[in-house]
């Protein structure tokens, strides 16, 4: 299973590093974990920060497009990507990250319901 986990980014350079620190690089089930940043007309230098640590995932908006459509289009390139989970945190630290695998659990055993 692939998992992406999107941040959207509108100028996280402070927080960002913080989030990035305690994301989970193996999770039980899950193959393969990719990040997304989704830079939302960043005007900070969040980006150029990740950039230096491998990241390989992005989507960038030219102007703040609002969270909504931050999450849509991070959504859309992950599927585009192979996803077969996708986690939305944020930029500033407001969820820990570490409990993205606890988050993620009952799709891997198959026991999250469907409607």
């Amino acid at each position: 299973m692939r998992l992406f986990i999107q941040i959207p980014c509108p100028n996280e350079e402070k927080t960002l590093p913080l989030v990035l620190e305690h994301m989970p690089t193996q999770i039980p089930g899950i193959d393969d974990i990719q990040l997304l940043i989704i830079d939302d007309g960043c005007s900070d230098k969040a980006v150029e920060a990740v950039q230096k640590l491998g990241i390989k995932h992005f989507v960038c908006h030219a102007k703040s497009m609002s969270l909504a459509r931050a999450f849509r289009d991070g959504v859309d390139y992950a599927l585009k990507h192979g996803a077969d989970i996708v986690v939305n945190t944020d930029g500033n630290n407001q969820y820990p990250s570490e409990t993205i695998g606890e988050l993620v659990q009952p799709i891997i055993q198959h026991s999250a319901l469907r409607s």
